[in-house]
């Protein structure tokens, strides 16, 4: 059985803060800036390269603690989030799963995080609790 969800296990798992809050609250929020819309399309775009079987899987999240930078896209099991995405950002980053490469200008430097290492909590979950509740058993690294 274990061979059987390695051989479903993606390489690559995208979520993408799809977080809405008040209009008034001072952080704002990912859904105000059209994460939904990069959500679909990215989706749309691994769908369309023949990606989402083996590559990649692309997840909705709640809050993910990048506010100052959202749109917010958090890479798993790379461990790194991309910033500020647009639906026009789509086709640079799966080319970048494809190459294997991050989106360098899109990539959220350290000294941009909003918290202390910034990844290790996803509205009170780990990213690998994330990845399971987007279906899919995923593998990081420790």
């Amino acid at each position: 059985m274990y061979s059987t969800l390695t051989s479903l296990q993606r390489k690559r798992y995208l979520f993408v803060c799809i977080n809405r809050r008040a209009e008034e609250n001072p952080k704002g929020c990912c859904a105000a800036k059209e994460s939904e819309e990069v959500h679909r399309a990215l989706k749309g775009e691994v769908a369309a390269r023949g990606l989402a079987k083996l590559e990649a899987r692309v997840c909705t999240s709640s809050c993910l603690d990048q506010c100052a930078t959202g749109v917010t896209v958090l890479v798993e099991p790379d461990h790194f989030f991309y910033g500020r995405v647009t639906v026009a950002d789509v086709p640079e980053i799966v080319d970048g799963l494809v190459k294997g490469q991050p989106v360098k200008r899109l990539v959220v430097t350290a000294d941009q995080h909003n918290g202390a290492d910034g990844i290790s909590d996803i509205e009170g979950k780990t990213a690998r609790e994330a990845a399971s509740e987007c279906g899919q058993r995923a593998s990081f690294k420790a």
